[in-house]
């Protein structure tokens, strides 16, 4: 297994030779944000237990139509997180701040659709997560809008001194902790971590179902030590970035 820092190192280096293949023609950048929302959307609602499939959530998305014998509340997150997605897609095109309006928007577009009275707005109560041993970390409602305030005011600082992937990592994790929102936080926080991706020039990173007990384990780990989850986190970028390099077909003879 390669160290963290031979790991990051072979990030980088993938991201030199993605970057070498810029600008990627309109038709493939079309073609892979389809691929990456149907993919996102699929892949994040599938970790919060939806039971739509790949297949499936491509359908829905794309062609509005309901799928038969599956929930009314399985249809309704794929087309939230389809809008959440688009949000996400266009506001990395724009521009490399995150504000709190923007953390709000992504999270009212993400859950609009099935619980419209929560959609961008901070919970009223405390909440108890179960599964994690530290409940007592959480802030409480009357906490949140002063942590997130202070929260998103630090980003940008932060993002000047750390590694992308590594702010990438630390914004999932931190709003994950806080848990602003009554639900929605897990979808949120990927939506987010993957908006800081595309800032940077990264391809989108999909978690699968297949490796949710060990995303729940590592998330967990990280109250105390993140060493795991950033590990996790790297991993599923190098994915990201080989899968990008093998569709695109790209290669260092491509550059400009």
């Amino acid at each position: 297994m390669q160290s963290d820092r031979n790991l990051l190192l072979k990030i980088d280096k993938q991201q030199q030779l993605i970057n070498s293949n810029r600008p990627f023609t309109n038709e493939n950048i079309l073609n892979l944000k389809e691929y990456y929302r149907v993919g996102l959307t699929h892949s994040s609602n599938a970790l919060e237990g939806n039971t739509l499939t790949l297949s499936e959530t491509k359908v829905v998305l794309e062609d509005g139509i309901t799928i038969g014998g599956k929930p009314l509340k399985d249809h309704l997150e794929a087309i939230g997180h389809g809008r959440a997605f688009d949000f996400m897609w266009n506001l990395a095109q724009n521009n490399k701040t995150i504000t709190e309006s923007d953390i709000k928007t992504l999270h009212k577009y993400c859950v609009e659709p099935e619980n419209p009275e929560i959609a961008g707005k901070y919970r009223m109560q405390s909440i108890y997560i179960s599964g994690t041993e530290h409940n007592d970390k959480i802030p409480t409602a009357d906490e949140v809008p002063g942590k997130m305030k202070e929260w998103a005011i630090s980003l940008e600082k932060r993002r000047l001194v750390l590694h992308p992937v590594d702010f990438a990592i630390q914004v999932h994790k931190e709003l994950v902790q806080i848990h602003p929102f009554k639900d929605g936080n897990g979808r949120t926080a990927r939506l987010l971590m993957n908006l800081t991706l595309r800032q940077d020039g990264y391809p989108i990173v999909i978690i699968p179902s297949a490796v949710r007990h060990e995303y729940i384990q590592v998330l967990e780990n990280a109250w105390t030590n993140d060493q795991d989850f950033t590990r996790f986190i790297y991993e599923r970028v190098d994915e990201a970035q080989r899968e990008l390099i093998r569709n695109l077909h790209l290669t260092p003879q491509n550059q400009a």
